[in-house]
């Protein structure tokens, strides 16, 4: 296979026995949504560069390391999303949106780093952001929603666990953010190289490293939570008083950072155990200033974000199994193949909750019978010359017992009817 045919690395196809799950969860995130009266938003995988080096912050890896940017022949700094919370948040702001929304979207997002099990350099991300919103109340509702989305997806409770922190108000971190250089200054030499590289840009994540020789290191740090003033104090204490009144189980992981520059107070994952060492499936949290950050008027917004290809993983057994069509038309001869097409396109108008498939390969009848009973179906319908000459059609059960009849064409809608209504 020539260079040019290669697929491109980290990138990978969804093939048709494939796609049927990615529909399932693409229908059960819609009628999950709706009840909880999030809209759906979509919004352009090519973004201003722009918008995410101010969104997110330049300092983090996803601006550093894996963000596809490029300037194109206008000569417009331009980037493919690597997240949609600052896309989000930028199409509300251009359309003018204000006060209370809640929207939510599903679509690819991409990053330059390396591939592994279940994560890809084109990945695709199932997210919700509600703006106006300033209390711990809609943070709740946040991880409400996604435990409502394990139980949709058949995940036993013992299998998703909650980890909730709190990185508490700008001025906060800043004071942490002190003490962090001072103490790993102190540490240099047990530093690794992105520690420190990020020692002066972003200290904090130096806190999420997965370096097992810097562990004890980490656990020593200074903590977050002893800088955090009253308010901050007081808004994460709600948010666990509400979360113990829902009966929703956590856990508070101190280490917990996030990656993104934009988030204060809540932040949250979810992780599972049974994906291997990158557990993690869900994140999200507050950013009340990133609306501000990228040009708008200052407004509340928090927000989480899903891999669908790590819960197409999680789920795949809820979501297995492209459904048999019920029916097989098999055909021989030109008169027959047109009558297998008018018939089919009867049945689909008059039966549209029947799957009709036409085999129309032209080869012998034995080679389609193969076919049919392959896909599953439960009957096959038989025209041949002599059912095309006589105006009748073969009815031959592929599954279970029976025997194959013969009816005239104008009869079989009733027949497949009464079948069907059983």
């Amino acid at each position: 296979m020539s260079e040019a045919m290669q697929r491109v690395r980290g990138m990978r196809d969804i093939l048709p026995e494939e796609t049927v799950k990615w529909q399932r969860l693409e229908a059960l995130t819609l009628a999950l949504m709706a009840r909880y009266g999030y809209g759906e938003i979509r919004t352009p995988v090519l973004e201003k560069l722009a918008l995410f080096t101010r969104g997110i912050g330049e300092a983090t890896d996803v601006v550093e390391k894996e963000m596809y940017a490029f300037e194109d022949r206008n000569g417009d700094m331009l980037a493919l999303r690597p997240e949609n919370t600052a896309g989000s948040v930028r199409a509300a702001l251009n359309a003018g949106l204000a006060g209370v929304q809640r929207v939510w979207y599903m679509g690819p997002q991409f990053r330059h780093e390396r591939p592994q099990r279940g994560r890809y350099r084109q990945f695709h991300q199932i997210g919700a952001e509600a703006w106006g919103m300033a209390g711990p109340e809609i943070e709740a509702e946040l991880i409400l929603l996604c435990a409502a989305f394990w139980r949709e997806l058949g995940l036993a409770a013992d299998e998703v666990q909650l980890e909730i922190n709190t990185l508490g108000t700008p001025e906060d971190r800043a004071a942490h953010r002190t003490a962090l250089i001072a103490y790993f200054r102190e540490h240099l030499a047990e530093l690794d190289e992105d520690a420190t590289r990020r020692l002066d840009s972003n200290p904090l994540r130096i806190l999420d490293t997965k370096n097992p020789a810097m562990q004890d290191l980490v656990i020593a740090a200074p903590r977050l939570s002893e800088y955090l003033c009253e308010a901050s104090q007081q808004h994460f204490a709600q948010l666990q008083a509400l979360l113990d009144a829902a009966g929703q189980p956590y856990v508070i992981n101190h280490r917990l950072v996030r990656g993104l520059d934009y988030y204060r107070h809540c932040v949250f994952e979810w992780t599972t155990t049974r994906l291997g060492a990158q557990g993690t499936i869900c994140g999200g949290g507050r950013y009340d200033g990133l609306v501000e950050q990228i040009g708008g008027k200052p407004n509340p917004g928090v927000g989480f974000a899903m891999g669908v290809e790590r819960l197409l993983e999680l789920a795949a057994e809820r979501l297995d199994g492209a459904e048999p069509p019920h029916l097989y038309v098999v055909n021989a001869g030109e008169a027959a193949a047109r009558n297998a097409l008018r018939l089919s396109e009867t049945i689909r108008q008059q039966l549209p909750h029947l799957r009709c498939v036409v085999d129309c390969s032209g080869t012998g009848l034995k080679s389609q019978f193969k076919r049919a009973d392959k896909s599953g179906a439960a009957l096959a319908l038989v025209l041949a010359e002599q059912e095309a000459q006589t105006g009748q059609v073969g009815i031959k059960p592929l599954r279970g017992d029976g025997e194959q009849i013969v009816l005239a064409q104008d009869e079989l809608i009733d027949d497949l009817r009464q079948r069907w209504s059983q």
